[in-house]
């Protein structure tokens, strides 16, 4: 398949509110030559990070605007003029590579269309944006809706998350310090040529001043280092582990943390990994084996304790809670399209109950770390602060570092251009167990 098609069919059912780039883009790749594979997914991620500035310029480019049923052809136009702005495509060919591409859909008419509006594009391209970036939808490229909440929420650094989002993210390795020393493996990266700096606040991160292959980085296969980005890797050091505990990684997939934690302590007694889907499940099973680690893993609703725990407390407990994951955009552009204003508040409800399930399983004096790879506090530090309220048991613990915002309860990270993603973690201690109500979502507690 032609890798314009491919891009153009993934991205139109992202568009269609269908499936995300992740749902969409594996299918299209099995019918792309291995050599046009990287090209496919440049411009479908590409067109996503950039689909509100493109969008904008294809509207002032249009007479009028394509038909629902064009879709296809509407998310051609915009890769079309993704490669015209933002790749080092000579345009000429990015015009005719596009065009051509019109003749799977099937509509003779889109050939001249997108010719025409791919050249003007090309004449008049510039100074039509230089208008359009009146408007900041255009001008940074995120949906009103969210720029409203994060000016809201952070009026001095919402442009600034805007810009980071829409750039591409750093590699980001993870050093397994049960083998060898962070020093070692960046003296093993310059010895294979590859330049690399250690991270400021993660002790077992490196980042890759330029990506590759992970078959390329020295002992991947041997389990010595990982890929995962520096905020990540903060949640397993907040655990403060030792030899003999009882360790919960709620909704664990793809499994980044849980291999963290055994390799920052390989003297656990019991390791439960916990996920939903059980296709995400098998992904942590293959990091497990990578890494010659060891972790009980169940597939199952975090919140339905009675079907998978065994009855015996948790010393330990890391809730990495789904999230809008609106911190670690420049990862997955097509978040920008597919969340919705209305999700958040949904997430909100999830993430409480999720801590209204967990916590009765947490032992007396045990701590649990609640993380998010979300920048929006009413999914970070109010859901924090609501269940503090309602837990007499619970009481907020500081987070040791010298990293990201302070807030009310917990440390919110926010996305940096060559540094780490978005990330929100708070740190609780169980002082007692809540004698009425444990396990109980807030909404139940008011009918017991």
């Amino acid at each position: 398949m032609n890798p314009r098609v491919a891009a153009a069919n993934a991205l139109a059912l992202v568009m269609a509110g269908k499936a995300s780039l992740a749902g969409s883009l594996p299918a299209q790749l099995r019918q792309v030559a291995p050599r046009d594979q990287a090209l496919t997914r440049e411009l479908a991620l590409g067109t996503a990070r950039w689909f509100h500035r493109l969008d904008g310029l294809a509207g002032a480019l249009l007479e009028k605007p394509l038909k629902a049923a064009d879709r296809d052809l509407h998310a051609l136009l915009l890769i079309g003029l993704y490669q015209l702005l933002y790749t080092r495509m000579p345009p000429h060919a990015a015009i005719d590579e596009t065009v051509s591409a019109t003749r799977t859909f099937r509509k003779p008419w889109a050939r001249g269309l997108l010719n025409a509006v791919l050249r003007r594009a090309q004449r008049e391209g510039g100074e039509l944006l230089e208008g359009l970036a009146r408007d900041p939808v255009v001008r940074l490229s995120h949906p009103r809706w969210l720029q409203k909440l994060l000016k809201a929420e952070w009026p001095e650094h919402w442009e600034s998350i805007c810009q980071a989002n829409n750039l591409h993210p750093p590699m980001t390795l993870r050093v397994n310090l049960a083998r060898q020393s962070r020093e070692h493996y960046l003296e093993l990266l310059r010895e294979a040529g590859m330049a690399a700096d250690p991270t400021p606040f993660s002790a077992a991160g490196i980042t890759l001043r330029e990506a590759c292959d992970v078959s390329r980085l020295p002992g991947f296969a041997e389990g010595w280092v990982s890929v995962q980005d520096e905020a990540a890797q903060l949640a397993a050091e907040l655990l403060e582990l030792k030899p003999g505990q009882r360790v919960l990684d709620a909704c664990c997939a793809p499994g980044g943390k849980t291999c963290h934690i055994l390799e920052l302590e390989p003297a656990l007694q019991h390791l439960v990994a916990l996920d939903l889907e059980p296709a995400r499940l098998a992904r942590t099973r293959e990091n497990l084996d990578r890494l010659g680690l060891e972790a009980e893993l169940i597939a199952a609703d975090a919140r339905d304790t009675g079907f998978w725990w065994d009855g015996q407390a948790f010393d330990r407990i890391l809730l990495d809670a789904p999230c809008s994951a609106t911190g670690v955009i420049r990862r997955h552009p097509d978040i920008k399209l597919t969340r919705q204003p209305q999700d958040i508040a949904s997430l909100a409800t999830l993430q409480a109950e999720l801590l209204d399930r967990l916590w009765p399983l947490l032992a007396v004096g045990g701590v649990l770390v609640y993380a998010t790879c979300s920048v929006l506090p009413e999914e970070n530090t109010r859901v924090i602060e609501a269940f503090l309220t309602r837990t007499p048991g619970a009481r907020p613990l500081a987070v040791p570092a010298n990293y990201g915002v302070p807030q009310r309860e917990g440390v919110q990270l926010l996305p940096q251009p060559a540094g780490n993603d978005g990330f929100y973690l708070a740190r609780l201690v169980k002082i007692a167990d809540t004698p009425d109500g444990a396990g109980y979502t807030a909404a139940e507690k008011g009918s017991v």
